[in-house]
């Protein structure tokens, strides 16, 4: 889902890591030296894939410096913003190497990690890890709200969350290959890697401060994309409107046990302008949030339909050969 086709699987490249980059122009250059410095000590051919997600501080230009020194590195360039996910399948999909590591680029993924769960991958014949957060070094709200996401969304979709993983881990080829076969535009890189299923582990690493910047996940874009993420994943949504719709039509059916009852025993009663509106607006709310309901069903179903790439890329620096 690209206007630059993406380069074939090489097997001379063993290792690929994947850093979306939003908002981080001024430790780009750090985390490049680092992620080479991990990768070198392992002893194994590398690349590493740099994807500007139209990040505001104009970063493209500095990735485009750093990968004119560094045969191994490469940067894409996406036409917008797409979001994270969105410039993670960009990059895993550019990918050659027989694992992949994604990372964030603000340097709270240690790379210092990445040789431990190369690792843990290899010896224990896992085709995933995920990099388990001990210790978060986030503020209190960032840690609350991430908490709260991870919460409501295994509610929704029906699958324990852990808050402990995020994106970084390493990924075997096959498990990449499954991921980039998925179609869906609402992508969300961890969940795609569990629904598909292959032997996964965790490893404990270190989590360190933001090197630069702030996280631009507000409580209302984890919200949202906790949204997204269940629309696409689960059918709790709908199953709750019906649920709904039963004890409504439960309660209706019981009031009208008792009016009945109540007219056989002969005590009637005119229904007041109170209990009439009451009557109304309960109706016509529950009408209002299930039509809701299923039109966001429907309109996830509708951008699915219109296969729009769910990235573009509209610039790429020259590909080096992996040392």
């Amino acid at each position: 889902m690209t206007a630059v086709p993406p380069s074939p699987p090489q097997p001379h490249v063993e290792l690929s890591v994947v850093a979306p980059v939003y908002g981080c122009k001024g430790c780009l250059e750090d985390l490049v030296d680092q992620v080479q410095a991990a990768a070198g000590s392992m002893g194994v051919s590398f690349e590493m894939i740099l994807v500007d997600d139209a990040s505001p501080d104009g970063a493209w230009p500095r990735i485009q410096e750093l990968a004119a020194s560094r045969p191994w590195l490469k940067g894409l360039k996406l036409s917008r913003n797409f979001g994270q996910h969105s410039a993670i399948s960009a990059g895993i999909e550019h990918a050659q190497g027989r694992w992949t590591v994604v990372m964030d680029c603000d340097l709270q993924d240690v790379p210092a990690e990445i040789p431990g769960l190369y690792r843990k991958a290899v010896d224990e014949q896992f085709e995933a890890v995920f990099a388990q957060r001990v210790q978060r070094m986030d503020s209190p709200l960032k840690r609350l709200s991430s908490w709260g996401f991870f919460a409501v969304l295994g509610w929704l979709t029906g699958v324990p969350q852990d808050p402990s993983t995020a994106n970084f881990g390493i990924f075997h080829r096959k498990v990449i290959d499954a991921v980039c076969a998925m179609p869906e535009r609402d992508r969300s890189f961890p969940l795609m890697v569990k629904w598909a299923g292959f032997r996964t582990g965790k490893l404990p690493v270190r989590h360190q401060q933001r090197a630069e910047g702030e996280s631009s996940y507000t409580l209302r874009r984890l919200l949202r994309l906790a949204m997204n993420i269940a629309l696409g994943y689960s059918e709790k949504p709908l199953r709750m409107v019906a649920g709904t719709g039963m004890f409504c039509a439960l309660v209706a059916f019981v009031m009208v046990a008792i009016s009945l009852w109540r007219w056989w025993d002969g005590d009637i009663q005119v229904a007041g302008y109170t209990s009439i509106i009451a009557a109304i607006w309960l109706i016509g709310g529950l009408m209002m949030f299930s039509m809701g309901v299923v039109g966001l069903y429907v309109g996830q179903v509708f951008r699915n339909v219109q296969r729009r790439p769910y990235y573009i890329v509209s610039e790429t620096t020259v590909h080096g050969a992996a040392p």
